[in-house]
């Protein structure tokens, strides 16, 4: 297990009233990881990418990026017990090679009574971030324009996640924000063979909360539930600092209600945001709404975890 000592937060209010994650979130050690509801560790990694890289400066934009948030919801009141552990240490080497000593430490972090929230980099870590769940009947709720169930060829990719996690005993998948004209036929038809659910971005804008409810429902019969975020769900004016940027995905507004939802389910443990890129950011939209995400989804982890 290998982690880089976390970082220091602060906020970036001078009004002493403006409480912000910043001054909420406290650096941490894994064996002090219990003394918190949810603690994050950032994955600073993009070699696996196949579009446009830049993922691995996501973990440092987005903790900026939350740093900055009120931590008050209006329904739920303030989120707070956040821990931070630090970026995991990625060793140089083949995807395969990585995956493996990423896996070595999520499942040491996964094993402390803390809500994971794995900071990305890119999709490829998605495998090791969840696989450490494979040992009990799991399913993943996806966020994503993209199914990212392709074959690996000569080396793990951001696109073979989920084909990965099946082949290792995945019992639940579904993908919800997935766009038209963004996947073949054949990973569709692979998605349909594993009893996946595939919930549209329109199906998301027609009704945000039919499409978690058919999301949760393709996750009936599992012990553990692994949500992951790939801010590409969102459509390309909301989030253009992605690997693959494109029009036609859900609002963040969509986003956020759908992730409170999930998380309010007892089942949850594990969380993720992956492809932040920052530097093929506009203005910061990708990293303020990656960082807005993993507010919401604390809110409605927490406040269903601390009842």
């Amino acid at each position: 297990m290998s982690l880089h000592e976390p970082p220091a937060w602060s906020g970036s209010s001078s009004d002493p009233n403006d409480e912000q994650f910043g001054d909420v979130v406290e650096p941490a050690t894994l064996d002090r990881a219990g003394e918190f509801d949810a603690v994050l560790v950032g994955e600073p990694y993009d070699d696996a990418v196949i579009g446009r890289r830049g993922a691995r400066e996501g973990p440092a934009a987005l903790r900026d990026a939350l740093a900055g948030v009120k931590t008050h919801h209006f329904d739920a009141g303030p989120v707070e017990s956040i821990g931070d552990l630090g970026n995991v240490v990625i060793p140089d080497g083949d995807v395969s090679a990585v995956q493996e000593t990423v896996r070595e430490t999520t499942r040491d972090v996964h094993a402390q009574d803390a809500l994971p929230v794995f900071l990305g980099g890119d999709n490829s870590l998605t495998y090791p971030n969840a696989a450490p769940l494979l040992s009990e009947s799991a399913g993943i709720v996806n966020f994503d324009a993209h199914l990212d169930c392709r074959e690996v060829q000569e080396k793990p990719t951001s696109g073979t996640p989920y084909r990965q996690l099946h082949e290792d005993g995945l019992d639940a998948y579904a993908c919800v924000g997935a766009r038209h004209f963004e996947t073949s036929t054949a990973y569709a038809e692979y998605v349909d063979e594993q009893n996946g659910a595939i919930v549209t971005s329109e199906a998301v804008g027609d009704d945000p909360a039919g499409a978690v409810d058919r999301a949760l429902d393709a996750m009936a019969g599992v012990e553990t539930v692994y949500v992951s975020v790939d801010l590409d769900v969102l459509d390309a004016t909301a989030a253009p600092g992605v690997s693959a940027s494109t029009p036609g995905g859900i609002t963040t507004r969509e986003l956020f209600e759908a992730l409170r939802r999930v998380a309010a389910d007892d089942r949850v443990a594990g969380f993720e945001v992956v492809e932040c890129a920052p530097s093929l950011d506009t203005e910061g939209r990708t990293a303020a709404a990656g960082a807005r995400a993993v507010a919401h989804f604390l809110t409605g982890y927490t406040e269903e975890h601390d009842d």
